[in-house]
């Protein structure tokens, strides 16, 4: 049943999911767990054509709007990627203008929760999906606290975060809480080869987090990156510059930092301490829009220390 809607195992967490009748649940679990996925079941779900008992059927109208991102009944809102000028965000953040309009001074935003929530559902029951509920700020979480305590025409929320303790007491506090755990290995080995693929350094890199398989050319350009990073460190001072300068156009911070500390599990635990301040200290600098240039070749430098390259 929820195998169209993107989730690899899960079983137990979908027939919680099913059986849920409130109107705001807060799904938490590490990235890429399988969180935004259950609550687009969820969605499905509550607005299946064949009903509640029976859904989601995967092939109605209203499920195949669900899958194909396009369904009049599902908000999805998360922290921006660019800036109002078209620069890379460097701090994840859901301002106050992504909730209300009356916010939204520089139009940034089509469409926003609080006058979306205003009309009637087109199917059953609108769905707001918040992912990276513990990037909304005071000020967002405020502004969504009345529609959340009193949802217009019974709408249902699903906030999505990494941990409980990041978000918010304003939403936390206000929604039934499902953890959303890692799956076996064996689990996501048998997705891989239903994909024709066979892969162990990738399993080993999920942990048991079936998004790396679905997004699993993004991870493997990410290992790619981080390997060509760590093998340059030893080729000399230009070498290693060259590399990060590499890195700088290509990173992700959703990805790189990561599949950085991955490749580097096998050194001994005080240089990977040090790797992972000096990594830190990277997407701090880059938060406050230092040069991605000079923060790179920082971190190269750090990176070289911290290995002991001479």
């Amino acid at each position: 049943m929820s195998a169209p809607f993107g989730l690899i195992g899960h079983q137990e967490v979908v027939d919680t999911v099913r059986a849920f009748a409130g109107h705001a649940l807060l799904l938490y679990g590490p990235a890429r767990v399988g969180k935004r996925p259950t609550a687009r079941l969820l969605a499905a779900l509550m607005n299946c054509e064949r009903g509640v008992a029976v859904g989601p059927c995967g092939a109605c109208r209203s499920c195949q709007g669900v899958l194909h991102g396009a369904h009049p009944d599902l908000l999805e809102i998360e922290p921006r990627t660019t800036t109002a000028t078209g620069k890379t965000a460097r701090r994840r953040l859901i301002p106050v203008a992504a909730i209300t309009e009356k916010r939204d001074d520089g139009r940034e935003y089509e469409q926003h929760v609080i006058e979306w929530l205003e009309t009637a559902p087109t199917y059953a029951r609108k769905v707001v999906i918040v992912d990276g509920a513990e990037h909304l700020n005071e000020e967002s979480a405020n502004a969504l606290l009345k529609v959340v305590e009193e949802p217009p025409h019974r709408a249902l929320f699903v906030f999505l975060a990494e941990e409980v303790q990041a978000v918010l007491p304003t939403i936390a506090s206000r929604a039934a809480r499902l953890g959303v755990s890692a799956v076996s290995d064996e689990v996501l080995a048998r997705a891989l080869v239903t994909l024709g693929e066979e892969d162990p350094e990738l399993l080993a890199f999920a942990a048991g987090r079936p998004g790396v398989i679905v997004e699993r050319a993004k991870a493997r350009e990410a290992l790619h990156d981080a390997r060509v990073l760590v093998e340059a460190l030893s080729l000399g001072m230009l070498g290693a510059l060259e590399a990060a300068e590499g890195l700088e156009k290509r990173f992700d911070p959703r990805w790189h930092p990561e599949a950085l500390q991955f490749v580097l599990r096998g050194e001994e635990m005080h240089v990977r301490a040090a790797a992972d301040r000096a990594l830190q200290r990277t997407l701090a600098a880059l938060e406050q829009y230092v040069s991605p240039s000079l923060a790179f070749q920082l971190l190269a430098l750090e990176l070289r220390e911290a290995l002991g390259a001479a």
